[in-house]
């Protein structure tokens, strides 16, 4: 990895310390968080997707909050969200599958950063299993288009790949068929009927935030940086009815009369 690229890696991680540090306390004293309806999930599945880099650590917060809520979520089980993207996806896809098995019916695919835009992907190929879609701060409408430390970091690991190291992301993920192709299918329309969301933030040093501007998703706008997205309360807030209305008609609990 070139030393750009591992300074711009080492800055993002400075960032996202500094950012939990201020926000985690926010978070857990917000009333978003304290105020659990362990019945609100009633046992909606959620599979969630970490970003470019990260691993199921980064959506602990995330996971803790649906499971006080009676969801039940998973991770995608990707590891570290470095790969192929077509790979990526169809691992995804394989857990949504998984998934929809265990809890007798679709899921919520969730997704942060590039795990919303594999969210996005393995949605459109199982319109079937998912019963709604939650991306934050994805570049859905240009996923080559974030900040300059990240593409170097992507092309840096694509150079690995290019010498055998096995896992990474290649040169077609970012300028090939692989990338054609899932573009083509990332900006597509969603299926009908598809619930989606599109968080995004014009504080977000790490994606442009009209990137985010998903004309097939309901789209948010919240004040947080790009890391802190799974740590800010006001994500929570705008996600939170927006999630029990699909857990509501995913298992038909409106009341009738």
């Amino acid at each position: 990895m070139t030393t750009s690229a591992a300074g711009g890696l080492r800055a993002l991680a400075r960032e996202h310390v500094a950012v939990a540090a201020f926000t985690i306390p926010r978070l857990l004293r917000h009333r978003v968080w304290r105020d659990a309806d362990p019945q609100e999930g009633a046992g909606l599945g959620v599979v969630l997707v970490p970003g470019f880099g990260a691993n199921d650590f980064s959506l602990t917060f995330a996971t803790t909050w649906l499971r006080d809520r009676g969801y039940m979520p998973t991770s995608a089980g990707i590891g570290f969200n470095v790969g192929c993207t077509s790979e990526l996806v169809d691992r995804v896809e394989r857990r949504v599958v998984e998934h929809a098995e265990a809890t007798g019916g679709p899921v919520v695919l969730l997704g942060q950063s590039r795990g919303g835009g594999l969210a996005r992907l393995a949605a459109a190929r199982r319109p079937d299993l998912v019963s709604g879609l939650v991306m934050l701060g994805s570049p859905l409408l240009d996923p080559a288009g974030a900040h300059p430390h990240v593409m170097l970091a992507a092309k840096a690991l694509a150079r690995l790949a290019s010498v055998g190291f096995r896992g990474l992301m290649n040169a077609d993920c970012l300028h090939g068929t692989c990338y054609e192709d899932n573009v083509r299918s990332i900006t597509a329309p969603l299926p009908a009927g598809m619930p989606a969301v599109s968080v995004y933030s014009k504080s977000d040093g790490i994606v442009p935030w009209e990137l985010c501007l998903d004309p097939s998703a309901d789209c948010v706008e919240v004040h947080s940086t790009h890391t802190g997205m799974g740590l800010d309360p006001d994500v929570y807030l705008a996600l939170r009815p927006r999630l029990a209305e699909w857990a509501e008609r995913r298992y038909d609990l409106r009341p009738t009369g």
